[in-house]
């Protein structure tokens, strides 16, 4: 890839738009199964639980959530009009019964009450949030006294295999994640990395890998 191939992959990946865009969900959903998969299974809600999800794409495993127990409430976010539209779409009979709604806001601005969830968690979105800040100061906001936040990414070992992470993207090894929390009014009580299988494009094979961080808001 070019140059600007690279930087038009970065921007659908950061905020997917079009047909284009709706692509690059498909292929997310399917390159970051094993990340999403074992992100839920460290949810461990409690019955009737409240679940933010900020940057949930097109809502692909939503369903997976709400089979685990039909008592949680799920709501999903993305600043990406695209992906609001296919999870909404997608889920519409999860939104029919209540079980499920979806919203286009930011992780900067959520527009919920204090302590409305008892889980937040995102899964490869930490890298674009401009002012993390800003996003985990609101995170903090929304979040029960007793809740936990999940945050699960690819760390910069692998990133760094992938050229088009030039454009945009802030990289964060297990210690710079574990940093960005702790310094923003988080306790981290678990941070784990897992290896992956080897994945190839294009002929080239990469390590993958993710890591995912769960964590408390200081009181």
């Amino acid at each position: 890839m070019d140059v600007a191939q690279l930087q038009f992959l970065a921007q659908q990946l950061r905020k997917p738009d079009g047909d284009a865009g709706r692509q690059i969900g498909e292929q997310m959903n399917a390159g970051n199964y094993l990340m999403n998969k074992n992100t839920l299974e460290h949810l461990q809600a409690p019955t009737g639980a409240r679940i933010l999800e900020i940057g949930m794409g097109n809502g692909h495993f939503v369903k997976d959530i709400l089979a685990t127990d039909p008592t949680i409430r799920y709501t999903g976010c993305d600043y990406a009009e695209t992906m609001v539209a296919e999870a909404q779409a997608r889920n519409a009979a999860f939104q029919q019964s209540g079980q499920a709604d979806f919203m286009l806001a930011s992780a900067s601005e959520l527009p919920f009450d204090n302590d409305t969830f008892d889980r937040i968690f995102a899964v490869n979105t930490i890298y674009f949030w401009e002012d993390p800040a800003k996003e985990l100061a609101e995170i903090r906001r929304v979040l029960k006294p007793d809740g936990k936040l999940l945050i699960a990414a690819r760390p910069s070992w692998v990133m760094e295999q992938m050229p088009f992470t030039d454009y945009g993207f802030t990289r964060y090894s297990k210690e710079q994640l574990a940093d960005v929390l702790h310094n923003n009014s988080f306790s981290v009580i678990e941070l784990e990395e897992t290896r992956e299988p080897e994945y190839t494009v294009n002929g080239i094979v990469t390590q993958m890998g993710h890591m995912i961080a769960i964590a408390i808001k200081n009181q």
